[in-house]
């Protein structure tokens, strides 16, 4: 399959079902979370795909995409936090949160392949 677009990439893929999944499972935390973790999750969570977006565009410079791809890593390392936190505050059974968690380290995984071999996903000039 030919990647046109951010979009294309299955690690943005899998990255915006669990922002969606998130998202959902937000609207039932605490009205005193609203402003702190609900809002921090989903900021984080969506950010993972914002990023990817980013490094997209800025594909023809390497250290560009490279720094935009790590910042992703760093959102997704915090949705993974935060989802310990839901945890640990009984916002979420165990179930839920080890699916949700394997989800981060499965993107996780997939965005330290891409920055291990840029070149892959490099507009070249030639």
């Amino acid at each position: 399959m030919q990647i046109n677009s951010a979009k294309d990439l299955v690690v943005y893929k899998k990255a915006y079902e669990l922002a969606m999944a998130i998202f959902a499972l937000t609207g039932s935390f605490p009205a005193e979370e609203k402003y702190a973790l609900t809002g921090q999750i989903r900021r984080s969570s969506r950010s993972v795909c914002l990023n990817l977006r980013e490094a997209w565009a800025k594909r023809r410079y390497e250290p560009h995409f490279v720094s935009k791809l790590t910042d992703c890593d760093g959102e997704n390392s915090e949705t993974d936090s935060s989802l310990d936190f839901a945890l640990d505050c009984d916002y979420i059974p165990k179930k839920t949160h080890a699916e949700l968690t394997a989800a981060c380290h499965e993107i996780g995984r997939m965005l330290g392949a891409m920055i291990k071999q840029p070149t892959v996903f490099l507009i070249s000039d030639l």
